[in-house]
């Protein structure tokens, strides 16, 4: 089996160092590169093959957030984005930008490679202790029908999310609602009495319909498009 490469971004060597230790010791996981600054991630990114990027949020030249946006938006790599509590602030722009989910950087050594392997295979990560924070926080503008305040028209964007989610059938919004409280697929089909391979039909379906790349995209959209409310 080809080993997963990863790449460290983080602007504190002792961070690196860390989150390499941890990573080393799996044998189907390799540090390909190191890096201090969201500029010298992207062009590592773009120079080599890298499967996952952990980054961190501020680092000076480029902070983690616009290198994820050009390193998603290039095919380059799937991001996981570094953080703690006091800075999830930056977190929701992360994953608009396209990052695959998040990782506080004080991990236990069996999250941080669970978390690799989980992207590497195409899953996005939901943190809920921190996921739900950033969600919240930004969908607050919002007066939980997925529209503006009372004196504010709906967005064109905010119309768009509305009309995408009138396409899902009721049986893909009750999954969509699932995954928006984080649960899995086998998590989904004991919930909801289906086949696991029924349940990742629907997420197919679903994720195509509404546009979106990923679980924590889709998650996003439960929110913005109004078919969760903030606080639920």
């Amino acid at each position: 089996m080809d080993k997963i490469r990863v790449l460290l971004a983080d602007d504190q060597g002792l961070v690196r160092a860390g989150f390499a230790t941890m990573l080393s010791v799996e044998d189907d996981i390799e540090v390909v590169g190191q890096v201090t600054n969201g500029q010298e991630a992207v062009d590592f990114a773009t120079s080599h093959d890298v499967d996952v990027i952990l980054m961190d949020v501020q680092m000076p030249v480029l902070d983690g957030i616009r290198a994820t946006e050009q390193i998603t938006a290039a095919g380059r790599g799937k991001v996981i984005i570094l953080t703690t509590f006091e800075r999830d602030d930056y977190l929701f722009d992360a994953i608009r930008g396209g990052a695959s989910g998040f990782l506080l950087k004080n991990a236990e050594p069996e999250d941080l490679i669970a978390a690799v392997h989980a992207v590497a295979g195409g899953y996005a990560l939901l943190a809920p202790e921190v996921t739900v924070r950033v969600i919240e926080r930004f969908t607050s503008q919002f007066d939980g029908a997925g529209t503006a305040p009372a004196h504010k028209h709906p967005t064109p964007e905010q119309q768009h999310k509305q009309r995408l989610l009138a396409s899902l059938t009721q049986r893909e919004k009750e999954v969509l609602v699932c995954m928006a409280s984080g649960l899995s697929n086998a998590e989904l089909a004991g919930k909801l009495f289906l086949a696991e391979a029924t349940v990742k039909s629907h997420v197919s379906s679903l994720l195509g319909k509404i546009q979106v790349r990923d679980r924590v995209q889709a998650v996003v959209f439960a929110y913005e498009s109004g078919l969760i409310r903030p606080g639920e």
